[in-house]
């Protein structure tokens, strides 16, 4: 394979596919300070022969020009900037991913190097299979190959205690938060046949590749800091978790989760319970107003931080996140209590 080498990055071209096999690049504090304004204009890379313009097979495809190096990463530096617009740092993303998950998963890879004050070592590429479908458009002429999924694999190796981490999403809508999207980094080995620690020591490869907990990638400052997994479906018969809640609005049903943080306010004379994330970013809440207080032999504020719970009532919308208000106790139980 051929290493291509540009300012900012690196990556291995597919001529096969019309995209990149990978690309590898390091995400420094530097993203924090810099601030060089998007190119927006793709370009062919002058040092892959085999990339192409591919302006006539994206052109009203339904996929977008996806960065696998996102140029906000290397917003310090002009010319590496320029080179993640080269076709050979894109791949076809829906818009539902490349808008949404994807756009999230970038972001939460700079908030954990903007708040953690180190560099991140980061891999990412295409689910590169045989038999993936290719881009019809009117003047297509390239055969530029959809894949079905991208992986994002973090390393961060400069830390007193390395860590790894790896994403996988499907090109299409992943509406879980992006921790909900992380795997150990040998199962994207596994899956892509890619070696993406060769050079580490054997001991501390082993143990990085096996990780994947996102928690240990937070810190103090980010505003997801604290921030849980939403409980994996199925759950017991009629509970959901926090995001399927959207799917049951005007409905009695109940919803677990955990408690990852309380919000009182004087003005509603009310006490909210944000459940696996916090306030404003939460995808559901549940209400306990005031003048039920005495119905609960417990402080919710307190007893309930932290701890995972299934709420029963008809879910309602406000301000677009939805919600159960709940009367008495008897209509929260902890999750260690429900028949699994």
């Amino acid at each position: 394979e051929t290493v291509t080498e540009h300012p900012g990055h690196v990556l291995v071209y597919s001529p096969e596919h019309r995209q990149p096999k990978w690309t590898a690049h390091l995400v420094t504090p530097d993203v924090v300070t810099g601030n060089l304004a998007r190119v927006d204009t793709f370009l062919n890379d002058p040092l892959v022969p085999a990339n192409g313009n591919y302006f006539d097979d994206y052109w009203f495809s339904g996929y977008d020009r996806g960065h696998l190096v996102p140029s906000a990463d290397l917003r310090w530096s002009r010319d590496a900037m320029t080179a993640t617009y080269y076709y050979s740092n894109i791949s076809p993303q829906k818009p539902e991913l490349n808008r949404g998950a994807w756009a999230e998963l970038e972001d939460w890879v700079r908030r954990t190097v903007r708040y953690g004050g180190g560099r991140v070592y980061i891999v990412t590429g295409p689910v590169l299979e045989d038999g993936l479908p290719v881009l019809e458009t009117p003047k297509a002429t390239h055969q530029v190959r959809i894949p079905t999924r991208f992986f994002k694999v973090l390393a961060d190796l400069d830390g007193p205690e390395p860590k790894g981490i790896a994403f996988l999403m499907e090109n299409g809508l992943n509406d879980h938060p992006v921790i909900s999207y992380a795997v150990p980094i040998d199962s994207v080995e596994r899956l892509t046949g890619i070696d993406f620690l060769a050079a580490v020591d054997d001991a501390v490869e082993d143990r990085i590749e096996a990780q994947r907990d996102p928690k240990v990638w937070y810190h103090e400052g980010d505003p997801f800091f604290g921030e849980m997994e939403p409980i994996p479906p199925p759950l017991p018969r009629g509970m959901f978790n926090t995001v399927q809640a959207k799917h049951h609005i005007g409905n009695v049903a109940t919803i677990c989760g955990t408690v990852v943080s309380t919000r009182r306010t004087a003005k509603a004379n009310a006490l909210y319970l944000n459940m696996d994330r916090m306030h404003p970013h939460q995808d559901f809440y549940v209400t306990v107003w005031d003048h039920n207080g005495p119905n609960f032999s417990y402080d919710p504020e307190t007893y309930l931080q932290d701890r995972k719970v299934c709420v029963t009532g008809k879910i309602t919308v406000y301000d677009g996140i939805p919600r159960i208000s709940v009367n008495n106790e008897s209509e929260i139980m902890l999750w260690e209590e429900v028949e699994h």
